[in-house]
């Protein structure tokens, strides 16, 4: 007697205890409170280049829920500023990260050593050596495949064939994973039909800026390998700064797809920010809650424009992404 009435003692406090969790969710749902939170720490994230990508992030964050913090980085971040940043927004709270590496010697294991306190998702590339192989999932798209395609374009315009024809690299990271493999890519294919690179030069050169492109040796195109890159150089061109120089590259903000309106750019790769800071984040919430559940990386597509249809119904959606 006494067994049963234990038996139902504990069935009872199981019930009640059961009845409160669903009283709690259920409050927590009405009120709209998010459960977990995500920080995002990217390079330079005031830029209007990672407009679609915070499009993306939103999106998803109010499908899954999920709280996001972006914290303001005006520039650069070094390997332990990034370090820093990460630790605080994990005291602040943070269930998960989704970090673009920093350029410099020790990425991948500072961030390595931090996954061990929360799960980490890389955005746009790995932050190991090109060519090694990363420990730690990355979304992102081919940017070998971006460079490849890049150069396919180029040649295209100038009939498959190169032949003593000279180029120049500009980048603004040039010792990021992701840009030395879009350099590959461009270098390649374009040395494989006979043009020669003349030079490979990285940092910023806004045509107000320290550093000039004015000071460089003259070639017949400018390959520019990411969007601040390509604004730059659409900049030199609308001055009529590049010597005659034709530009090519890579880009995502509403200012690369004007200098491509205005034929100062002739071909723009535009990766898709917008899905892949949804996925990035779509990834991340899957696993929150879920221990045993492995985070998997992406990749994502991207999109060639011309100034012929840049404005075309299919670039429609691409196009608002950009501009949010």
């Amino acid at each position: 007697m006494k067994n049963q009435k234990k038996i139902f003692v504990l069935a009872e406090s199981v019930l009640a205890a059961l009845l409160l969790l669903l009283v709690a969710r259920m409050f927590w749902e009405m009120n709209g409170e998010s459960r977990y939170k995500v920080a995002i720490v990217i390079q330079n994230s005031d830029s209007s280049q990672w407009a679609s990508f915070q499009y993306g992030l939103k999106m998803a964050a109010q499908d899954q829920n999920i709280e996001l913090s972006i914290p303001s980085t005006g520039g650069t971040l070094t390997v332990e500023e990034e370090k820093d940043l990460i630790e605080a927004e994990l005291a602040n709270g943070a269930d998960a990260v989704i970090v673009q590496p920093a350029p410099g010697e020790g990425a991948e294991e500072m961030l390595k050593l931090l996954e061990k306190k929360a799960p980490i998702m890389l955005a746009v590339c790995g932050g190991w050596p090109e060519g090694g192989i990363s420990q730690l999932p990355v979304t992102g798209p081919d940017n070998y495949g971006l460079g490849k395609a890049l150069a396919e374009e180029l040649l295209r315009d100038y009939g498959g064939s190169m032949e003593g024809k000279t180029f120049g690299i500009l980048s603004e990271q040039g010792s990021l994973q992701g840009t030395a493999s879009r350099e590959r890519g461009v270098r390649e294919a374009l040395e494989k039909k006979g043009a020669a690179a003349r030079w490979s030069v990285s940092g910023f050169f806004a045509e107000d800026g320290s550093h000039s492109l004015k000071l460089l040796p003259e070639v017949d195109v400018v390959v520019a390998l990411d969007d601040s890159s390509l604004v730059a150089a659409g900049e030199y061109a609308a001055s009529k700064d590049l010597h005659g120089a034709l530009v090519y590259g890579i880009g995502h903000s509403t200012e690369a797809a004007y200098y491509l309106d205005t034929d100062m750019v002739q071909c723009l790769v535009v990766p898709d920010g917008f899905q892949m800071g949804y996925q990035c984040l779509t990834e991340l919430a899957g696993s929150l809650g879920h221990y045993f559940r492995g985070i998997k990386g992406q990749e994502v597509p991207y999109t060639v424009l011309r100034r012929e249809t840049l404005f075309s119904e299919e670039n429609q959606k691409l196009l608002f992404t950009m501009s949010q």
